[in-house]
């Protein structure tokens, strides 16, 4: 009977966060040939999903659709072929949702019909739905914009919570932090007599922890951010590795001069320049690998990755400045 909903075919896939996943099943359908007064009293007393849109359907492949509000304006015995529209925005099962809602956006529909490869009508995303589904994806990409992981409101959340969860959240790596200092100093004390025979090289150390250190919060940056918004660490890796040993030669090329024009001391500034460039080749491997380890633990790489990233970049650059001096200056 015209106007009696139709269920779709249980083969009807429903990803999560595809077209499917919205598609009401129970809705209004009609055959071309349907009178415009026969679909609306077969629609009377019937209960559907979303009533928006009439699919028009020969033998279970979708011919069109036709909105309630043109029915309702047609005569009583205009068929609905006349009426329809006949080349409808229409999706794939398996289409994204933001892409789905923007085709019905675009065209000006009230709903999005979906049909299968082969043409047969498997449902219908009603208005509701795509205006959830452009909610939902506004507020991912406003969180993105952020730098935010999931969603707007785990953001709001972290921004407004307690001193008790803020205290949870960082100072675990904070203390982390405290150990490595301890560390570090211990290994600066291991080269104490080397310090001696040559002061010169202890006023160059803050200054090439300081370099590896800024090197590897871009490089964490650029992970966080490239993580919120989807992009995996494997589609960076191999340019970030290339532009970090890039840095860390231009870097040396810059001091090794400089080093030796102010201070006359050929060896130290090349033992400085060597470090600078190891340390940053490094800082920016460590800076990569802790977001993406974090990340796939479960942990948010925001809070983590920057003070675990110190904290390990600071004890490689000082045990890499104080061999490269060692085995120059020897």
């Amino acid at each position: 009977m015209p106007g009696q909903p139709v269920i779709a075919g249980d083969d009807l896939p429903a990803q999560i966060g595809t077209a499917a996943q919205h598609a009401a099943r129970d809705v209004p359908v009609a055959a071309p040939a349907d009178r415009a007064d026969v679909v609306l009293a077969g629609m009377t007393g019937q209960r559907y999903d979303s009533a928006a849109v009439i699919a028009v359907c020969m033998d279970g492949r979708l011919d069109g659709v036709v909105t309630i509000e043109r029915l309702l304006a047609a005569s009583p015995d205009t068929p609905m072929a006349e009426i329809m529209d006949a080349d409808p925005p229409v999706v794939a099962p398996g289409t994204d949702q933001e892409h789905a809602a923007q085709a019905a956006v675009q065209h000006g529909e009230p709903g999005l019909v979906v049909v299968d490869a082969e043409g047969r009508f498997q449902g219908l995303i009603p208005p509701q739905r795509l205006l959830a589904v452009l909610l939902a994806e506004h507020d991912e990409d406003m969180a993105r914009l952020g730098g935010y992981l999931r969603s707007t409101a785990e953001a709001r959340g972290a921004s407004e919570e307690s001193v008790p969860r803020r205290l949870w959240h960082r100072l675990p790596w904070l203390l982390l932090g405290l150990a490595g200092a301890i560390v570090a100093a211990g290994i600066v004390g291991a080269f104490e007599e080397q310090l001696q025979r040559q002061v010169l090289i202890a006023f160059f150390l803050p200054g090439v922890v300081y370099l590896a250190d800024a090197v590897g919060v871009q490089t964490v940056t650029l992970a966080v951010r490239g993580l919120s918004i989807g992009v995996g660490i494997r589609r960076i890796v191999r340019r970030e590795l290339v532009t970090g040993l890039l840095v860390g030669v231009s870097l040396a090329l810059v001091t090794l001069p400089v080093v030796y024009l102010l201070w006359g001391d050929l060896p130290v500034a090349v033992a400085v320049s060597v470090a600078l460039l190891a340390a940053s080749a490094i800082a920016t491997s460590v800076a990569m690998a802790l977001p993406w380890a974090l990340h796939r633990l479960g942990r948010d790489p925001a809070f983590g990755a920057g003070p675990l990233a110190t904290v390990i970049q600071d004890l490689l650059t000082i045990i890499i400045y104080f061999v490269s001096a060692a085995l120059i200056l020897a």
